[in-house]
């Protein structure tokens, strides 16, 4: 069955000035403090760049790549660490760049993980939050959207590689 994407649920100005939103309450809240953003790729990449351009504070960024999709649309529950982040982050102010969360258990895991190195502060950031799907006991410290039960794509969300590039989110369809 080929799937492809329907109607924007989001567009891209809806998208762009929530971003500004998220970073204008994230550069007051971490003013004068140690900020690293870790962005899990390969879907956060997108709400990364955009958000930390429009972060008015300084900041560095770290990379984690986790996987529980592979190309099915229904997380496997299997979290696959492909790759580590490269920076220390013992004693910084450490905030997770996700794109969605919808069950929890991908974010719980890289949570723990994370605390276990010693930050001084570990919040996250999600663009899109799914929460009725949620499974796993986790608190997103600064949400974009909620959005409904629906596989989505675009804005950096794909589905088996395809449709990261649309500048909009899109609930996936079949024909």
């Amino acid at each position: 069955m080929e799937y492809r994407p329907g109607k924007a649920l989001l567009t891209a100005e809806e998208i762009a000035k929530r971003v500004q939103e998220l970073a204008g309450v994230i550069s007051r809240e971490y003013q004068g403090r140690d900020l690293l953003l870790v962005c899990i790729l390969k879907g956060a990449a997108v709400f990364w760049a955009d958000l930390s351009r429009q972060i008015s504070i300084p900041h560095e960024s770290d990379f984690v790549a986790l996987s529980s999709y592979g190309n099915a649309t229904e997380s496997s529950r299997e979290i696959k660490f492909e790759y580590d982040l490269s920076t220390n982050i013992t004693g910084r102010d450490v905030l997770i760049i996700e794109d969605i969360v919808d069950t929890g258990h991908t974010i719980k895991c890289l949570k723990e993980a994370l605390e276990a190195r010693g930050p001084k502060s570990l919040k996250i950031c999600a663009l899109l939050d799914k929460a009725e799907r949620r499974e796993a006991k986790v608190t997103l410290d600064y949400i974009g959207f909620i959005i409904p039960n629906e596989f989505v794509v675009g804005y950096g969300l794909d589905f088996a590689q395809k449709y990261r590039h649309l500048p909009y989110i899109a609930v996936l369809v079949s024909p």
